[in-house]
């Protein structure tokens, strides 16, 4: 597990990270907002600890930039700041959990358990083919790492093509699935669909996972 500790204080950046390493967890430290941002852009993380007063950009405006982003990574703030006008505006940037300085690192350890933990729980509902991620949660699909923005029949029909692990799926089930219809099945209606699938999914990709199985349908796989 990977965690990205966002501290100016010299001296408790390192005793959070001396703590943080004995319970075996990878850790990166940044010192100011901007370069926190380059980290977040650039890795994965499981967490982010994540001060507020700092320089270069402060905790609410790497949040801020963080979720616009679409980053998901759970936000934990570690600040001074103890008033509830001061918690309102980091869970209104998007920040996840609050802690107040001073604390006891068995509180700031259990707050995290929490947030990877429910990680971990989300992960097992999504699903796989090559780079392309289906988040069953979210409802988003990524490729590479990048999310591809799709309308809900969009997804739906991604979402049939990777449930049937490589067996094909008819224009006729797709239209009675995804539309709940039954008019005629000759209809372009889901080669338009496939064709914008494949324009948002596979043209700027080498390995093409959306196929057409002459006389039986669509399907998704690596071959």
């Amino acid at each position: 597990m990977k965690i990205l500790l966002v501290e100016d204080d010299f001296n408790l950046s390192n005793d959070i990270k001396h703590q943080l390493l004995l319970e075996k967890f990878e850790v990166d430290v940044a010192f100011d907002g901007v370069l926190a941002e380059r980290l977040i852009t650039r890795n994965q993380y499981d967490c982010i600890l994540l001060d507020i007063n700092m320089p270069g950009k402060n905790g609410y405006e790497l949040t801020k930039e963080i979720r616009k982003k679409q980053i998901s990574t759970p936000i934990i703030m570690l600040t001074a700041y103890s008033e509830l006008e001061d918690k309102l505006t980091g869970f209104d940037m998007g920040a996840d959990d609050y802690v107040t300085k001073p604390f006891y690192f068995k509180e700031l350890l259990a707050r995290i358990s929490v947030f990877i933990k429910r990680s971990e729980h989300y992960a097992l509902k999504n699903s796989l083919i090559a780079d392309l991620v289906v988040n069953h949660n979210s409802k988003e699909v990524y490729r590479n790492g990048k999310l591809i923005k799709l309308t809900p029949r969009e997804y739906e029909i991604i979402n049939l093509l990777v449930a049937a692990n490589g067996n094909p799926i008819t224009k006729k089930q797709l239209l009675q699935i995804v539309w709940g219809t039954t008019f005629d099945a000759n209809s372009n209606t889901i080669e338009v669909f496939i064709n914008m699938l494949r324009n948002k999914i596979d043209k700027d990709y080498e390995t093409k996972l959306i196929k057409t199985r002459i006389g039986y349908g669509y399907y998704m796989a690596v071959d």
